[in-house]
């Protein structure tokens, strides 16, 4: 196999969980930028206790959404339904097209680790799906297995935001707002709280601090600052 597709296909593997069968996807739990004592943050803020008044308007604002979403709105939030990077900034995305295959094996690299530290604390609070808890709710992405908090969207796309914003600093308010959208699509789909939003968006900034301490993740951004298109001079 050619390097470059060697790489693609590296980077394919590393961007989604591995299917085994219609009810059951299995994460991969990865140590490449730091440590599993490192992803736990035991100090993580648990999801608003269930019948409170904070989750009850949690679960009101879904309900919402629900009301008010257009087809559009669900179609746009199943583009983002697996979560890659080409899904959340393709169109805005600062690397050559189609993405180089360095820099797609970085991003999946960085995908797995994040979706690994992101499930192994859904697994700590185990909060069920709005969907799960209130017959009221139609989620339009489907009724999808998996946890609820922190939303896994949420953090990988912010985290893709923060790295992106550290390469192109000019163009920080664009790549934010977009995860900003992504995760929101969440909620407008009817797959998470959003409370479980604002905590995927906190755990992508306790995962970023830690990484960018990271040699090997300090290492992978000098790659991908090689591999940005370089942007015409102004006249």
């Amino acid at each position: 196999m050619k390097p470059r597709k060697l790489l693609l296909s590296l980077a394919a593997a590393l961007l989604f969980p591995v299917f085994l069968h219609s009810e059951e996807w299995v994460i991969p739990r990865t140590t490449y930028y730091i440590s599993a004592d490192q992803q736990k943050f035991p100090d993580f803020p648990a999801p608003p206790e269930a019948g409170s008044k904070k989750d009850k308007a949690d679960l009101a604002i879904v309900l919402d959404w629900q009301k008010r979403r257009a087809p559009r709105d669900c179609a746009r939030a199943k583009a983002g339904a697996h979560a890659g990077y080409e899904e959340f900034f393709g169109d805005i995305s600062p690397f050559a097209k189609p993405l180089p295959g360095e820099a797609a094996l970085i991003l999946g690299r960085v995908k797995t680790e994040t979706d690994g530290a992101a499930a192994d604390i859904k697994e700590v609070f185990k909060r069920p799906r709005p969907f799960l808890r209130d017959p009221a709710l139609e989620p339009c992405l489907g009724r999808i297995g998996g946890l609820a908090y922190p939303s896994g969207h949420a953090t990988i796309s912010r985290l893709f935001a923060l790295m992106l914003a550290d390469l192109v600093p000019s163009r920080k308010r664009v790549f934010l707002a977009r995860a900003d959208e992504a995760a929101l699509d969440r909620v407008i789909g009817g797959v998470h709280h959003p409370s479980d939003i604002e905590a995927g968006k906190k755990l992508a900034d306790k995962l970023y601090r830690a990484y960018k301490k990271s040699p090997a993740f300090r290492a992978d951004m000098e790659t991908l600052k090689g591999l940005l298109v370089k942007e015409p001079a102004a006249k």
